[in-house]
């Protein structure tokens, strides 16, 4: 369940390397949250606009297209790192140990293969949009401004890569943890019990959460 997961962090290679990889996840969904920033100032504007001079913004709707993108995929990963994206735990909540770490390790494995699939799709879509020789380097437009669709196009296959890559490090980590069976892993979100779920409230509503 979203909002009830911890991530443990130490000083080996894979947790360096999740904290690296956390990083770019936090600068893409920075993004997506400027993205959301910016629509609404379009929205401002396009209304004020309407309303002062008859005359709303020019292309809103094309540029609604292109920031969706941004706001759909870009922070996917990053919520995929802490834990943040809805999920049924009621079974796996009630397993323990290398049970766990092994149903943890087949349920990503299936996400990663699923989420290869839709890189390699949505680069293909991307491809179709995108011709160097093409005015603007594209062969399609957005119907009111004749804004260039390979950028918006091009975000999907991005997000989709780097969500992979945060895959490839949980499904590390659930390996080696099966593996090894030397206590809670690294650079996964796990599920809290009531304890520490409400330790992780009380910290946040205190402002000492890191």
């Amino acid at each position: 369940m979203a909002g009830s997961s911890r991530v443990l962090t130490d000083g080996s290679r894979l947790s360096r390397i999740d904290q690296s990889l956390y990083r770019l996840e936090g600068r893409l969904a920075l993004i997506s949250g400027l993205a959301v920033l910016s629509l609404m100032i379009l929205a401002v504007m396009s209304v004020s606009g309407r309303n002062a001079f008859n005359q709303p913004l020019p292309g809103y709707v094309d540029w609604i297209e292109q920031a969706m993108p941004l706001i759909a995929f870009m922070g996917i990963s990053f919520a995929q790192r802490d834990g943040g994206h809805i999920r049924m735990d009621m079974l796996v909540g009630a397993l323990k140990g290398r049970a766990l770490y092994l149903v943890e390790f087949f349920t990503t494995l299936i996400v990663l293969v699923l989420m290869l699939l839709l890189v390699w799709g949505s680069w293909a879509h991307f491809g179709r949009s995108f011709d160097f020789a093409a005015p603007l380097w594209s062969r399609d437009s957005s119907m009111d401004i004749s804004l260039p669709l390979w950028p918006a196009k091009l975000l999907a296959p991005v997000a989709f890569a780097v969500l992979c890559l945060r895959l490839f490090v949980q499904l590390w980590a659930f390996g080696r943890a099966f593996l090894n069976a030397d206590g809670p892993p690294v650079a996964v979100p796990m599920v809290a019990d009531a304890a520490m779920q409400a330790s992780m409230e009380a910290e946040h509503v205190s402002g000492h959460d890191s």
